[in-house]
């Protein structure tokens, strides 16, 4: 099983409502991303915007690919592209770039 984990930058006028939209995910959205591979799937947030995701799954790669095809996905990426900083034309799930892992206590 792989952990990713990577980071986002929410713009800091987004975040209340950034919050509320991911206390209601869409259903189909939720079905999406278990049934392409996405298991402990969470996102933090801090206060400045800063936002930590982190998921596993037994290939990012594929799970990745399985989402892109998902039309849910595109619906979803597209509302969601207005709260963050720095995607310089990406869509969010393009913009994240896993962290390599340094360190993991079992």
């Amino acid at each position: 099983m792989q952990r990713v984990c990577f980071l986002l930058k929410v713009r800091q006028d987004r975040i209340d409502e950034y919050r509320e939209r991911h206390a209601a995910v869409w259903p189909e959205m939720l079905e999406a991303l278990s049934a392409t591979g996405w298991h402990n799937y969470s996102l933090f947030l801090r206060d400045d915007g800063l936002l930590v995701g982190y998921l596993e799954t037994e290939d990012f790669q594929a799970a990745l690919a399985g989402m892109e095809a998902a039309e849910v996905n595109a619906r979803w990426q597209k509302e969601m592209a207005p709260f963050f900083e720095s995607l310089d034309g990406a869509r969010p799930d393009e913009a994240m770039k896993p962290l390599t892992e340094v360190f993991h206590l079992a």
